[in-house]
């Protein structure tokens, strides 16, 4: 399951640099801000991950 979620967060930060990328050769704002939101949404799912395994570890 770890190998799953680091694969999609690997993924999500690929998208969101691609998004910044995009972003800064077109001037859009708009971009910037979605590339921003990927990116935190990546760090959310790992952290998530990250408690929800030592909150099951403990109740196991």
């Amino acid at each position: 399951m770890l190998s799953f979620v680091l694969v999609l967060d690997v993924a999500l930060v690929a998208w969101s640099l691609h998004l910044m990328e995009s972003a800064f050769a077109e001037q859009e704002f708009s971009l910037v801000l979605a590339g921003t939101l990927v990116a935190l949404s990546a760090v959310a799912i790992l952290v998530s991950y990250l408690l929800m395994g030592h909150c099951l570890g403990y109740l196991a």
